[in-house]
């Protein structure tokens, strides 16, 4: 009898300790003011729920395999030219003189070769084309449009004959076709952890 009373005495403390731990301890951060608790969990990514990929046939599997590849590899950079591009037109919105818009625009453009020129040199052509393509979700605008913008006409123009050599075209726009829908849905996936 004493060995039962013990062991209820025993779980009767276990259960008031876990009762007065924070719930949250490890994913929360707990804020104390006027003797109230407060636990603010962190936000939490959004989980989506999509039917499950039936392909018809290999082909299909291989290229939305290949799409997932693409898009894994190719959205950061995309999100960096998103970035860099709202920095570089609130700085430029600071800069009236031609002549330091085009010092600061020819800086950064050095700064971002160094950088990224590597890893872009080393991207697939099918990469490429999702790169110009998720560019292009990021900011509106295509490649095309952004080189023109910041470079001119000619070097935009030189820019898409090069393009056109390696079957790419730097007009392409990110828009609903079914092509679209499945790397919206794979950016979806990659961006909550859930591929």
């Amino acid at each position: 009898m004493k060995k039962h009373l013990l062991i209820f005495f025993f779980l009767l403390g276990i259960s008031k300790l876990t009762v007065a731990a924070p719930i949250f301890s490890s994913y929360a951060l707990e804020i104390t003011t006027a003797g109230d608790t407060l636990y603010c969990a962190p936000q939490l990514r959004s989980v989506y729920c999509y039917p499950p990929m039936v392909f018809k046939n290999k082909r299909q599997e291989k290229f939305y395999w290949k799409t997932v590849r693409d898009v894994k590899k190719t959205l950061p950079y995309s999100k960096i030219v998103g970035r860099t591009l709202n920095k570089a037109n609130s700085d430029l919105d600071t800069i009236f003189d031609p002549k330091e818009r085009k010092k600061y625009l020819n800086r950064l453009e050095k700064e971002v070769k160094r950088k990224y020129e590597p890893v872009v040199r080393g991207m697939t052509i099918s990469q490429g084309k999702m790169l110009v393509k998720l560019i292009d979700r990021e900011t509106d605008m295509t490649a095309y449009d952004l080189i023109a913008l910041y470079r001119g006409k000619i070097s935009a123009n030189f820019w898409q004959f090069i393009a056109k050599i390696f079957r790419g075209n730097l007009k392409d726009e990110y828009n609903g076709s079914d092509k679209d829908q499945i790397i919206e849905r794979v950016i979806n996936l990659v961006e909550s952890g859930q591929l």
